[in-house]
Parts: structure tokens; sequence; C-alpha cells
């Protein structure tokens, strides 16, 4: 009776095993669900986010506005350029004025008031144009009057990455001017290609990106 009694005392009761199972299942399922609510969260998340992203595209500014940064300033561009290069700094101007935005170009030649002292006439130009456009070729090199003009520019606005707009046409890389070495330029090999970098970087002049 006694070794009978013992048997029994140490098998374990079938309802006590299948709770055991119960409890195990239990603990390890919601941690399953949680982990798969999580994806399945993350994943919604994502979608949602590439789904807004596409949903809500960067407009670009309207610069014709009449409250736009654009009009505190008489000119979007001031060109500064030697006399041997007139006939390309035209066909640039009309480029520039014939786009949507119909930019404000200064030419000298054509926009200086008739018996005005040059030196204010430019020094005006210069303060009154978001940026400025300089054609950087052999005659420009050369000419004393087209380096006052650089010097003037970066004087308005030291180092501005954008507003100085440097193009090089004719002249080899070692010419660059030393004071807009820390400047970016742009190399006239393709005409058209160029003239429509210009356009493009004045209009990140006009509207700086985080400005």
């Amino acid at each position: 009776m006694a070794s009978w009694f013992r048997r029994l005392l140490h098998k374990p009761k079938p309802s006590s095993v299948e709770s055991l199972k119960s409890s195990h299942s239990a603990s390890s399922s919601p941690s399953s669900s949680s982990s798969s609510s999580a994806k399945s969260s993350s994943s919604s998340g994502t979608s949602l986010a590439t789904s807004s992203m596409s949903l809500s595209p960067v407009s670009a500014p309207d610069i014709s506005a009449s409250d736009s940064p654009r009009w505190d300033k008489s000119y979007d561009v001031c060109i500064c350029h030697s006399e041997g290069d007139v006939e390309l700094v035209e066909e640039l101007v009309s480029y520039l004025e014939g786009q949507p935005e119909s930019f404000r170009c200064f030419l000298q030649l054509r926009d200086a008031v008739a018996g005005s002292a040059v030196v204010t006439e430019l020094c005006d130009a210069v303060q009154n144009s978001h940026c400025w456009v300089m054609l950087i070729t052999p005659g420009f090199l050369q000419d004393p009057w087209c380096r006052y003009q650089m010097h003037q520019a970066l004087a308005e606005a030291p180092m501005a990455n954008g507003r100085t707009i440097p193009v090089l046409k004719d002249v080899d890389r070692k010419d660059y001017p030393r004071e807009l070495r820390n400047i970016y330029y742009i190399y006239m090999a393709l005409k058209e290609k160029s003239f429509r970098q210009i356009r493009d970087t004045v209009m990140r002049c006009e509207y700086p990106v985080g400005g």
C-alpha cells in the first residue's frame, strides 16, 4: 500500500501538464503577436511615410509674386564682361530675359545712364543685383576694368557661392582668378547648355535651398 501510494504521488497530474503547456503557449503567443504587430506597424508606417512624401511634392516658389524677395533689388543679374565679349553677353541677356521668369539683367552698355559716372553706375548695379555673372575670357583677364568689377562683386558678398557666378570660356583652369578659387564656376563648352546652367544658378540665388 505504501509503495502504491508513493507511485501515485510521483505521477504528474494530466491537468497540471496541460496547464503548464497552456501557460507556456499563452506566454509565448503575445510576444510573437507583438513582434508581428510591430513589424506590421513598422511596415504600414513606412508605406504611410512614402505615401505622404509622394502626395506632398515640393512646389517651386513663385518669384513673380508681389511679396517675393526678388523685388527687394532692382536687378536679378548683373553681367560683368569685357568689351570684346559683348555679342556673346547680349545673347545670354536675351536668353535670360526671354525666360518665363523674365529675369532683369543689368548690361552696362545698354542700361547705364548717359553722362553718369561709370564707377557709380557699376557700384549701384552691383549693390542692387541679387547675383553677378562674370564672363571670364582672355579679354576679361587682361582688362583692369573687369578686375575692378570682380572685386566690387566680391566686396558686396565675400565668398558668396551662388551669388557670384563665374563662367569660364576659352580660359585654362590654371588661369582661373585666384580671388575666385573657392567659388564654383561654370565652364562654357556648349553655349546652350551653359546658358541653362546659368539660368538654374540664378534661380537658386533667388531662392536658395533652405532659405
